[in-house]
């Protein structure tokens, strides 16, 4: 089942037990995918059905990013309410990504795709990065991953 089914199928689940919580994060997910089917009509991903299982990690993965930064500004704003509220969002998106890999998990992937590539030089970061994500898109920070690779590169 893919990604965009399993949303449904919870979207569903949360309307028979009346979660409110969950149904109106799932809404927005949906929304969100929706959105960049929307975006992308007339090319090829639209004829295809709609975006992909990647695009749909993209697409969490940013939910969860933003919705982090949310609760931080409102932890430092006083407002523990509303970051409860987006920490809760934050765990339902969650159920949906794929395990986050540890640091050790992170480094040795990092050392793969490097070598993979066979990047010699800070020229080839982006070789590296596009790598990475079509490998583990979901499944790791590429904003903390950046600066791993970059030194990697430097030393290398």
């Amino acid at each position: 089942m893919d990604l965009r089914q399993k949303v449904n199928t919870a979207l569903k689940q949360a309307m028979k037990d009346k979660a409110t919580t969950r149904l109106s994060t799932l809404r927005l997910i949906n929304a969100a995918i929706k959105d960049k089917d929307i975006s992308l009509r007339g090319t090829d991903a639209a004829e295809a059905g709609g975006v992909g299982d990647g695009e749909v990690l993209a697409i969490l993965g940013k939910m969860t990013k933003q919705r982090q930064e949310s609760a931080r500004a409102y932890e430092e704003g006083g407002r523990l309410d509303l970051a409860e509220r987006e920490l809760s969002e934050i765990a339902i998106i969650e159920e949906f990504l794929p395990r986050q890999l540890s640091e050790d998990e992170v480094a040795k992937a990092v050392d793969i795709a490097v070598t993979e590539t066979g990047a010699g030089s800070i020229r080839d970061m982006g070789k590296v990065m596009g790598a990475l994500k079509a490998q583990y898109t979901g499944q790791m920070d590429f904003g903390a991953v950046g600066p791993m690779v970059k030194s990697r590169l430097c030393a290398g």
